[in-house]
């Protein structure tokens, strides 16, 4: 009886840790959208071609990161994965803001992706092409 009781109170400790975990999470999503509502700085007339611009720009100055790492430059060589990591960053803000846009949260778009994944998985096309595979 005492082992019973012993899991139980485990599993609600677990279970108010997730809580815990879920509210802190949001916290920080909302905290980082709204830091990114108030850096904005562009037009509101073409926001969304201003942000996909923006977020493809950025990708490619991670890529570009890269490339010169392969390339074997000293400076990056040296501090890549800062310089990555850099990048990294403002590929996020520019995706964040356009989840602002869409309204929807980077919560959303984790849980839609994974369940997209895992489905692929299970009927065994997660390789190939197309959306609807």
């Amino acid at each position: 009886m005492e082992e019973v009781v012993e899991i139980k109170r485990k599993e609600e400790e677990k279970s108010e840790i997730i809580k815990e975990w879920e509210r802190t999470k949001l916290a920080w999503e909302a905290t980082y959208m709204k830091f990114t509502q108030d850096t904005a700085q562009y037009p509101k007339e073409v926001e969304m071609e201003y942000l996909m611009l923006g977020l493809a720009n950025e990708v490619g100055e991670v890529l570009g990161k890269y490339k010169k790492y392969l390339r074997g430059d000293k400076v990056i060589q040296q501090d890549f994965e800062k310089a990555l990591v850099d990048e990294m960053g403002d590929v996020l803000w520019y995706f964040v803001r356009i989840c602002d846009m869409l309204d929807v949260t980077l919560y959303e778009v984790m849980t839609r992706n994974i369940n997209k994944l895992s489905s692929r998985l299970k009927r065994g096309t997660i390789k190939g092409d197309g959306d609807d595979r």
